[in-house]
């Protein structure tokens, strides 16, 4: 079978722009500790060879689920890909958006486990899922990412990604972070806190919305600048502009951890800065009708209708 067409024409955020892809090449990303995940991830790889379509996963996921066949390089992984199945959590989906976004790829999200705001359908509902999309009777969501840029006193700089948030905590049980914040390259204040979270709409559902930060909600384009136990009066969270930036430098005598999407990534020295500001790459999901966020919401915390 040749290479499917595969209509995206549907809004995208509130652009309303559109676009039509080829759904030939698709990668599996699995919750490989999960064992429905890796069951899926064979049925998902079977019905998408069956349809004419390639299947890629990522190396150490296909090494854990006996997929071999199809393993790639996650560092290769985005390149040339269609659409990513991410086959568990929000977790999965988040390191699916990791490896596909800058490439411009949408990803669908099946649920297998606990109620999660970021995929879409169920495992049951999974390969009806694969046919809608392909068959174009699907929208695509793009979402806020957050980039990261690492700088050291010797200029030495390093950049990541992140859906959720970026946060530079303590490094030790007991002891507190001191940094200064620069808000659009002009300084703000200094915080005295357990760590600091700059998150995305998309992320103010997670460890912000834990500190008592502000929820957002994915159509808001903003950044929550949020303390974590803050050692000093103001003690507030701040909503900004998603075109702006937020400098975050450490200051003596602290070291901290900077964690992004709940990964540690590097352990910052004194002077050292991250900047962080909204990716030029969204992420875009794939959804089956408009995602209503606020029964999202209402399930998740067991809310009354009345």
């Amino acid at each position: 079978m040749g290479r499917l067409r595969v209509g995206f024409s549907s809004l995208i955020g509130s652009t309303g722009r559109s676009y039509r892809c080829t759904m030939s090449r698709v990668a599996v990303v699995v919750h490989h500790g999960r064992p429905r995940a890796r069951e899926l991830a064979g049925q998902a790889i079977e019905w998408l060879t069956a349809h004419g379509h390639t299947a890629q996963v990522p190396k150490g996921d296909a090494e854990a689920c006996g997929l071999e066949q199809w393993a790639a390089d996650e560092a290769e992984l985005g390149s040339g890909v269609d659409l990513a199945l991410s086959l568990g959590g929000d977790g999965t989906m988040l390191r699916a958006v990791d490896l596909v976004a800058p490439a411009g790829a949408a990803v669908l999200g099946v649920n297998v486990g606990h109620l999660g705001y970021l995929t879409e359908v169920g495992p049951d509902e999974m390969q009806d899922a694969l046919e809608r999309v392909t068959e174009g009777r699907h929208t695509v969501e793009e979402r806020l990412v957050l980039e990261v840029e690492t700088t050291t006193p010797k200029g030495e700089s390093c950049r990541r990604t992140a859906l959720n948030e970026a946060v530079v905590e303590k490094t030790t049980s007991g002891h507190t972070v001191s940094v200064a914040v620069d808000i659009d390259d002009e300084f703000f204040t200094s915080y005295v806190a357990d760590g600091l979270i700059i998150a995305t709409p998309t992320g103010s559902t997670a460890y912000n919305f834990s500190v008592r930060g502000p929820i957002l909600s994915p159509a808001v384009q903003a950044l929550v600048l949020t303390p974590v136990a803050p050692h000093m009066l103001f003690d507030f969270s701040l909503v900004l502009p998603a075109a702006g930036t937020v400098r975050v430098t450490v200051r003596e005598p602290s070291t901290a951890a900077l964690v992004m999407d709940g990964h540690a990534e590097a352990v910052l020295q004194p002077g050292d800065s991250i900047l962080c500001r909204t990716a030029e790459h969204p992420a875009r999901l794939v959804t089956f009708g408009e995602r209503d966020f606020h029964s999202r919401l209402k399930a998740k915390f067991g809310l009354a209708d009345r």
